[in-house]
């Protein structure tokens, strides 16, 4: 049976990205709020697919048992593996443009055109253009960013499970 001792630095690393996980949502807003950027249906996926991987790590560095170590690590993996697909995605279509940019619809068009209850939900998708590239930091866009970040905490979440079977068997 694992010791708290064993279990220490999954719990540790899982909280550390729980945190990370946090504060590039809170970036997210920051650039869509303050900055002014709106973001596209595939940025709003990939805000929610940091969302469930920052409550899903949160949580799990809560959990002592190995069993809710593993089974959040498996969450984990899963949750932002499909997050770095939308951002690699999303990468792609920057990088080679379609020729109609048909991403989501602009949020005063859709409050004229649809009523109230159709128009709502639709304001959750995003209304910006997801092949467009509005922000870099070291000429990386935010999906480039997102896809490294997704990545990088997958990779994080597969060797602290490997690492945890393998004391397990």
């Amino acid at each position: 049976m694992f010791s708290d001792r064993r279990t220490l630095l999954p719990r540790r690393a899982l909280g550390l990205i729980a945190l990370v996980s946090f504060l590039m949502l809170a970036f997210g807003l920051y650039l869509q709020h303050v900055v002014g950027l709106e973001p596209c249906p595939m940025c709003i996926v990939q805000r929610y697919a940091l969302l469930l991987a920052m409550l899903i790590a949160g949580f799990s560095a809560l959990g002592r048992k190995p069993a809710s170590l593993l089974s959040g690590l498996s969450l984990l993996t899963l949750t932002t593996l499909f997050g770095a697909f939308v951002a690699a995605r999303q990468s792609w279509l920057q990088l080679y443009p379609p020729q109609i940019a048909s991403c989501g619809r602009d949020f005063y068009g859709m409050i004229e055109t649809f009523p109230l209850q159709r128009a709502i939900p639709m304001i959750f998708k995003g209304s910006g253009d997801c092949s467009k590239v509005d922000w870099t930091f070291l000429s990386l866009s935010i999906a480039n960013w997102s896809f490294l970040a997704f990545t990088a905490i997958s990779l994080v979440a597969l060797v602290l499970l490997r690492g945890l079977w393998r004391r397990r068997n």
